[in-house]
């Protein structure tokens, strides 16, 4: 009994021994499997490290003529936009150039929203040579200016009034054109009291002042904010106040409250391409600055712009001696660094500020102020006066369809040389 268990025994501990053998083999095999697999892919990424060594200067000199590429395209843009060196652009610096050579800029896209006031309207200063610049840049909508730019722009001509700093400003803008006038969607949206602004933001008064706006469909509704155009915080004629210097560069499209500062400044420069007039003239007939046009434009010249509603060329406006001088509008900015640079290095600041004064005084014997009361009277009429019945009409109708669309067909009723746009100008 005895041995039978020990036989039993040594052969469960045979058994034992097999199994343990076997499962060591098998072990060794999943080790030697393990390493083979270790080394093929060891070898697979030392042969994949080689590629990528290989591919590497081709990647390089890809990168480096992508490089290459990217550094011309970029001189070329720079090439461009080079001539440069003006007062609006080298002593006051006004910021990155936009000089299209296009000659209409696209139209404003459906819903896209203006650019914050600061963004669009920019001031810098060159506080060695006394010169501040205001430059416009909104090229994209034409620098068509909402009520917060003209805000900013009333409030930025009245600190370089009082800035001991400045003794020249120089009002200019990026793109193709220095502008179209008004924001006029923006502008009849508030009028009709659609969106979020009111109307006592366009006349300057908090919306938490305890003051009520004369309601809608009385005299004043209207004529308050018409009214407030002649007060210089308003925007519109704001240079008249102004006891330094001010210099306008015009180029492209002067229109509407572009055309309003070309009035007010004391010197306009003027590419040679381009066109002052206002559009109102064949929509409504009238604006804010017409007696001072009266003025600086000659009583039947600036009749015959109302009357026609044609724009004038710089070459005409400088016959009239509307505008000081007229380039091409390559050397427009090296013109005004020379007329900006004279004038900050002539007579003291304080000098100048007598000298002004002088010429305010003479400006209102003419009637400059009584001038701009009138024409807001005369805006006012708008809701007495009739329409013809083909006559074009600025309703609601035409903003939605696009007031550049609306004018743009309505310039097609005119002789070619007689349109606003360029566009329509060059069409047959």
């Amino acid at each position: 009994m005895a041995e039978t268990v020990k036989s039993t025994a040594k052969k469960a501990s045979a058994s034992k021994a097999k199994k343990a053998t076997a499962k060591k083999v098998t072990g060794k095999k999943a080790t030697a499997k393990k390493v083979a697999a270790k080394k093929g892919a060891s070898k697979k990424a030392t042969a994949k490290k080689a590629a990528s060594k290989k591919a590497a200067p081709q990647k390089v000199a890809a990168k480096k003529s992508t490089g290459k590429k990217a550094t011309a395209k970029k001189a070329a843009g720079t090439k461009a936009t080079t001539k440069k060196a003006t007062a609006t652009r080298s002593p006051a610096k006004a910021g990155p150039a936009s000089r299209s050579t296009a000659k209409d800029a696209k139209p404003r896209a459906k819903g896209r929203k203006a650019p914050p006031a600061d963004e669009f309207i920019r001031y810098e200063k060159d506080k060695i040579n006394k010169i501040a610049t205001i430059t416009l840049d909104r090229a994209e909508d034409l620098n068509a200016m909402t009520i917060d730019a003209q805000h900013r722009y009333a409030d930025l001509v009245r600190y370089a009034n009082l800035d001991d700093d400045v003794k020249v400003l120089v009002i200019r803008a990026n793109g193709p054109h220095l502008g179209s006038g008004a924001d006029l969607p923006e502008l009849m949206d508030i009028m009709a009291g659609r969106g979020d602004v009111s109307m006592h933001h366009l006349v300057r008064v908090p919306d938490d002042a305890e003051v009520e706006y004369p309601r809608r469909g009385s005299y004043r509704y209207g004529a308050s904010n018409l009214q407030h155009y002649t007060d210089p915080a308003a925007g519109m004629r704001s240079l008249q106040d102004f006891k330094k210097i001010s210099i306008l560069e015009v180029r492209g499209y002067c229109y509407g409250w572009h055309f309003y500062q070309a009035a007010d400044a004391d010197i306009v420069l003027s590419s040679d391409d381009a066109l002052f007039g206002h559009a109102a003239f064949r929509y409504a007939g009238y604006a804010a600055r017409m007696w001072q046009w009266c003025s600086t434009m000659g009583v039947r010249k600036f009749m015959e712009m109302v009357f026609t509603g044609r724009p004038f060329t710089a070459k005409e406006m400088l016959d009239i001696d509307f505008v000081n001088a007229i380039v091409p509008f390559d050397e427009l900015e090296s013109l005004t660094e020379k007329y900006a640079l004279a004038c900050s290095r002539s007579r003291p600041t304080d000098t100048v500020f007598a000298q002004k004064t002088f010429f305010n005084i003479y400006k209102q014997y003419q009637g400059e102020y009584m001038g701009s009361i009138l024409s807001g009277l005369l805006e006012s009429t708008t809701g007495l006066l009739k329409p013809d019945g083909d006559s074009f009409e600025l309703t609601r109708e035409t903003l939605e369809s696009g007031i550049t669309n609306g004018v743009r067909d309505n310039d097609m009723n005119f002789p070619p040389e007689w349109r606003l746009s360029h566009r329509g100008r060059s069409a047959t």
